[in-house]
């Protein structure tokens, strides 16, 4: 009978006739599309059966490819993809099984079309949204098979183009089918997103270098000619606009890597685009892991070739920025703490000159100039970054990194030796680099939020290092904190403009908040202007940035009481390279004499006072024909031209402070602050910053002022303090605690071992002593007021007040009204 049954077309199944009727005699004929509409028909009507419809078509497929009858295997996937897209119902799990199949069969083949054929209709199985969830079905080989088609190698570079995309379609299939399906075999394992992010970038990677496109997602796709790459550039952001929280690790990890296996850090301009179309890709409030992944890949490769340290800190601050617009979340600090850990450990690289920190056979020797490249990029990223955090954040950064600088002070000890000091100036330099990128364009309208005392003192104890580079960060950083209104550019060149107006410069009124900052740091700062312009090391960029600084404090920070001060501190820095105790060379006094002009020719116009501003133009142009070298037109240029004798400065190139202060006071500003010298006082920083040795008898001016009697002619006389007179203080002071411990000491011995009758009465001795102390001071309070008719005396001979009641006093006629 079942011979019968096979050999005989009427009596076979009616599905199978069904299936049979759809195949022409001819396979170029086609699809018999009435024979298929009766056969989808027929599927709808009895679900049931759909399932051995899709087996035996897939038997029909299997045995036609063996066949190579290409021609019937074509209808055969045609016929599937019509009754994918027409059932929907319960039964269709069984029939995909089938489906995938013979996708499976058609992905095996070595025949190109037949891959691309497959491809298609999984392509379209994969835009099919299933109503009934499948609890077992495997996606395994249709990745692997893809990530293989997209590093297809076939001579034909037509036919490897057409695989290529083919694999990333499938691959894009395959995401769409099981990312967001929790019942499916979980996509982003490892395992999985080891194959699929790879060869995305393999295909990302060969576009052509004449094509420059940005990988903002604001750019639609052009509808041209679609190639491999901007085909697996959509797939790739699909794939990541797609990712949970829990998903970005292990997306990001096979990123990078395929940079690393590739050595693609180096050039970084693909690594940069890699991450841009991650960073545009991913949802804003992820951004901070993609950061989190990048930084723990710069630990990792701590010890790796400076450039490929380079690259990941460009496509760091590349990804830094784009996340700053969104979300940073908990990184920040994490990233600068990364950041100046990996450019102390270029800084140790450098010096050393190997990763292990003694040059062997064997070790890698490491190259300055790349070490010098790395941390130019480290700099420059800390500053980008920093640049679009807001300013609370900032401010957080700006304490962190000086908390970082390596300071000569009793608190903060640093490196002794040639090799430890010069990896303290480094590190110094580096991280002083680091905080002028992140103060530029940094505004806070309270300067007391802006530099707060802590930071200051820090910034400010560098200042006064011998290190010419480093002072000159300092004041640099000092400006970008201070200006702003954007003034800082205009003051660039020293000059004696005759009308400032040309300027064009942003003056606000001093807040105040501002005028509070002055009244606790004004001293402090102009003590270190004051001992910076004595450094025998400075060069014109030292000059044009205390000009600058003075410019601004001026502008922003500038009071009565604060223009007096540093008119007085100018005048001093001119007595500076007058008298010449420091022994400065011939350019430094020159410059300080044209640093003064240049700053009380600002001040005088700023102030508006036109006897002030004729004594002062007078003074310029006087020297402009006679001492030229003391303006800053002929100092601050690149062939100074200088005097050698500045012993003989007449008195008329000089500004005079009582001509000054006259001018000034007719004006209502304080006349007698002004005819006071400016005189810095010393502090311990001079001791603890590696400043000259001052060893030696120093001669300390201590000004008094009595604040409540300004009119007080009669001032107390300047004490004068030496060498001499502080050791003696020192050593007075020390005899007077070793007297004060040694009557402690006898103080708790007596407590300790004298008998109790002795402490008893010595207690009870001091208790009589402090009673009748008492009764006196009550006895004087409690005393009634004494009589107008006088005293009585008492018993005893004793005289007694005799109290008489207020209205029985008798008051004298001029009292009464």
């Amino acid at each position: 009978m079942y011979g019968v049954c096979g050999c005989c077309g009427a009596l076979r199944p009616r599905y199978k006739r069904l299936v049979d009727n759809i195949f022409p005699e001819d396979p170029e004929d086609g699809l018999v599309k009435t024979n298929m509409e009766k056969l989808t028909f027929y599927a709808l009507s009895a679900p049931e059966k759909l399932d051995r419809i899709g087996a035996y078509l897939s038997e029909r497929l299997i045995r036609d490819v063996g066949r190579h009858r290409y021609g019937y295997v074509c209808i055969a996937m045609e016929a599937l993809d019509q009754l994918l897209m027409a059932c929907h119902c319960q039964s269709i799990n069984l029939f995909v099984e089938s489906f995938l199949k013979m996708v499976a069969k058609l992905l095996e083949s070595e025949k190109p079309n037949l891959q691309i054929l497959g491809t298609n209709s999984f392509v379209k199985f994969a835009n099919i949204e299933e109503d009934t969830p499948s609890y077992h079905r495997s996606y395994d080989f249709f990745v692997s098979r893809f990530s293989e088609m997209c590093h297809s190698s076939h001579d034909d570079l037509e036919i490897k183009t057409k695989i290529r995309m083919s694999g990333i379609k499938g691959l894009q299939g395959v995401v769409r089918k099981t990312v967001n399906d929790e019942l499916q075999a979980n996509i982003w394992d490892p395992q999985h997103m080891d194959k699929i992010v790879p060869s995305l970038l393999f295909n990302l990677q060969h576009v052509e270098e004449a094509e420059s496109r940005s990988p903002s997602p604001l750019q639609a796709p052009e509808k041209e000619k679609e190639n491999p790459a901007e085909l697996a550039e959509r797939c790739l952001r699909e794939l990541l606009g797609r990712a949970a929280f829990g998903n970005i690790k292990n997306a990001i990890k096979p990123v990078l890597i395929h940079l690393d296996n590739h050595s693609l850090w180096e050039p970084k301009v693909f690594a940069i685009r890699c991450f841009k179309i991650i960073m545009y890709s991913i949802q804003p409030q992820h951004s901070h892991l993609v950061i989190q992944q990048l930084l723990s890949h710069l630990d990792a490769n701590s010890r790796s070739a400076a450039t490929v340290r380079a690259g990941i800190v460009e496509v760091l601050s590349e990804a830094a920025v784009i996340a700053a617009t969104g979300s940073v979340g908990p990184t920040v600090l994490e990233m600068f703490n990364t950041l100046l850990r990996q450019l102390r450990l270029s800084i140790d690289y450098a010096l050393t000159g190997s990763y292990d920190g003694a040059v062997s056979l064997g070790t890698k020797i490491i190259k300055e100039h790349e070490e010098r490249m790395f941390q130019e990029a480290v700099i420059k990223t800390i500053g980008s970054f920093a640049s679009t955090l807001p300013t609370y954040q900032r401010s957080e950064v700006i304490l962190f990194i000086m908390s970082k600088v390596p300071l000569p002070s009793l608190h903060h000890p640093v490196e002794t030796g040639r090799t430890g000091e010069n990896r303290n100036r480094l590190t110094q330099i580096m991280l002083l680099k680091s905080l002028l990128q992140v103060s530029t364009g940094f505004q806070c309208n309270n300067m007391m939020s802006a530099l707060p005392s802590n930071f200051l003192d820090r910034l400010l104890s560098t200042a006064l290092m011998d290190d010419a580079e480093i002072r000159l960060y300092v004041l640099e950083i000092l400006i970008s904190f201070i200006d702003r209104h954007g003034n800082s550019y205009k003051f660039s060149t020293i000059s004696t403009l005759s009308d400032i107006s040309v300027l064009k410069l942003k003056v606000d009124k001093c807040s105040r908040q501002d005028t509070v900052f002055m009244k606790k740091h004004s001293q402090q700062l102009y003590r270190h202007i004051y001992l910076s312009c004595k450094e025998e090391t400075n060069i014109q960029k030292h000059y044009e940035a205390l000009y600058s600084l003075l410019a601004l404090i001026s502008i922003e920070l500038a009071n009565e009481e604060v223009v007096v001060d540093l008119i007085r501190l100018v005048l001093a820095v001119q007595d500076v390279a007058q008298v010449n105790e420091e022994n400065l060379p011939a350019y430094n006094r020159c410059a300080l004499y044209a640093l003064g002009a240049a700053y009380l020719n600002l001040i005088s116009q700023l102030t508006t006072v036109p006897a002030f501003c004729q004594h002062i133009h007078e003074v310029i142009e006087t020297r402009k024909k006679e001492a030229p070298y003391m303006l800053p037109e002929d100092v601050f240029v690149d062939r100074p031209r200088l005097s050698q004798n500045l012993d003989g400065v007449v008195i008329e190139f000089l500004f005079r402070q009582s001509k000054i202060s006259e001018v000034l006071g007719g004006s209502g500003y304080n006349s007698d602050r002004l005819c006071l010298p400016y005189i810095p006082q010393l502090t311990d920083e001079d001791r603890l910053s590696k400043r000259k040795s001052i060893g030696e008898t120093i001669s300390l001016q201590v000004e008094v002022e009595s604040r409540n009697s300004p009119e007080k002619e009669e001032r107390v006389p300047a004490e004068e303090i030496t060498y001499e007179t502080l050791k003696k203080a020192i050593v007075d002071s020390v005899a007077v605690e070793e007297q004060e411990r040694e009557r402690r000491r006898q103080v708790v011995e007596k407590f300790q071992k004298a008998p109790f009758e002795e402490i008893a009465a010595h207690c009870g001795a001091r208790a009589s002593l402090l009673q009748s102390k008492l009764n006196q001071i009550f006895e004087i309070t409690i005393r009634p007021p004494p009589s107008p008719s006088g005293t009585i005396t008492a018993a005893y001979g004793q005289p007694q007040n005799h109290s008489i009641p207020v209205y029985e006093m008798k008051f004298p006629d001029l009292c009464v009204y």
